[in-house]
């Protein structure tokens, strides 16, 4: 199909609260540089290129990280827009569609759907799947692109595979047999041992009717919202209604509010590198360490420092005697030390935080 009629849809509103203290209320994670010399941001937008124009890039995300992005990235500003409030996936997708809609006739046009936190270098091979994805889109399938996993984990989401499919393309696809939740320990290791299951990315792929159609169905409220969206936009009072719109959306992830309900979903395998970069710990997974086991992105002299990870702003000198298996982050204003199994409950610090008024400047 030709890439005038595909569009790609970050979602770029998260504030990356397990990355405290490096990521902060006006610095979310997708704008820190923690792998590379690019934001997490910008790397999402460079590798769609060239399967996907600039002019068909679409951002969305948290309404005091529009500026910053324009200036970060090579796409209209138009495209780049602020959620005034956050309402989880599902109206983010609704918001993402009636932007789509908006800049095409075609029913048929493809929305790729992208959380801005991966991390995935091989980005031909992600571009042969994401096309692929497409022109299944376009014939009315929903999409969703299923990571084979490498252990059993309990922070990700499954989806079951079932028979696959006889599709002429470079992409291994699969009948959908259903979404599951993040399991346990005991159904994680179930899941890996059946070897019919895929991580969830988190990655999509319909066409806009397509969508519009989930939306009146199992979404009305959404897929009303969506119209209005798109009249706004037509009337230009797109920035003076959406704030009103939004608050009226259910906040609902868009697998409750669409994923396990549809039955034309079909399941890509991922045959790219990915990384879902979701605390500290995925440092290890995307830096080389050190012969002791250390990660460091720091200015760092340690004696028997062992099997940590350790993140700091030059020229501050880190120095560590005796420790293993920590994460130490440390930036100007602020110092995190923890166990690299307690690396999910940063963001109960950042909960700890807003709830004290003599610390939000730590926010």
């Amino acid at each position: 199909m030709p890439n005038s009629a595909i569009f790609a849809v970050i979602m770029a509103g998260g504030k990356g609260e397990r990355f405290w203290p490096q990521s902060r209320a006006a610095r979310p994670k997708q704008l820190l540089r923690l792998i590379g010399d690019l934001t997490l941001i910008e790397q999402t937008v460079a590798r769609l290129t060239p399967l996907v124009p600039p002019s068909n890039i679409i951002v969305v995300t948290n309404e005091d990280y529009v500026s910053p992005m324009r200036e970060l990235l090579d796409i209209p500003n138009e495209n780049i827009v602020g959620e005034p409030i956050g309402r989880d996936t599902a109206p983010c997708v609704a918001l993402a569609a009636a932007l789509v809609a908006s800049k095409t006739d075609d029913p048929n046009a493809v929305m790729l759907v992208l959380p801005a936190d991966h991390v995935i270098k091989d980005k031909e091979a992600l571009n042969v799947v994401l096309s692929d994805c497409a022109k299944l889109a376009a014939s009315g399938k929903i999409v969703t692109i299923g990571v084979n996993p490498t252990f059993p984990s309990t922070g990700y989401g499954y989806i079951k595979c079932g028979a696959p499919l006889s599709v002429d393309c470079a992409t291994t696809f699969y009948e959908s047999a259903g979404f599951r939740e993040k399991p346990d320990s005991e159904t994680a290791r179930a899941f890996i041992e059946a070897a019919c299951y895929k991580w969830n990315s988190g990655m999509f792929a319909w066409s806009v009717s397509t969508i519009f159609n989930a939306f009146e169905k199992y979404a009305p409220n959404l897929e009303n919202g969506a119209k209005a969206i798109i009249k706004s936009i037509e009337k230009n009072t797109f920035e003076d209604d959406l704030k009103p719109l939004y608050a009226s959306f259910e906040k609902i992830s868009v697998d409750y509010a669409i994923m396990e309900k549809v039955d034309n979903v079909v399941v890509a395998e991922c045959a790219f590198d990915w990384d879902d970069v979701g605390s500290w710990t995925a440092l290890r997974n995307q830096l080389v360490a050190d012969s002791d086991g250390n990660v460091v992105k720091a200015n760092h002299i340690g004696v028997n420092t062992k099997n940590s990870i350790i993140v700091g702003e030059s020229p501050h000198l880190i120095a560590t005697i005796d420790i293993d298996d920590l994460i130490i982050v440390h930036t100007d204003d602020a110092t995190l030390v923890c166990r690299s199994k307690s690396a999910q409950r940063v963001k109960e610090i950042v909960h700890k935080l807003a709830d004290d008024d003599s610390l939000k400047e730590y926010l």
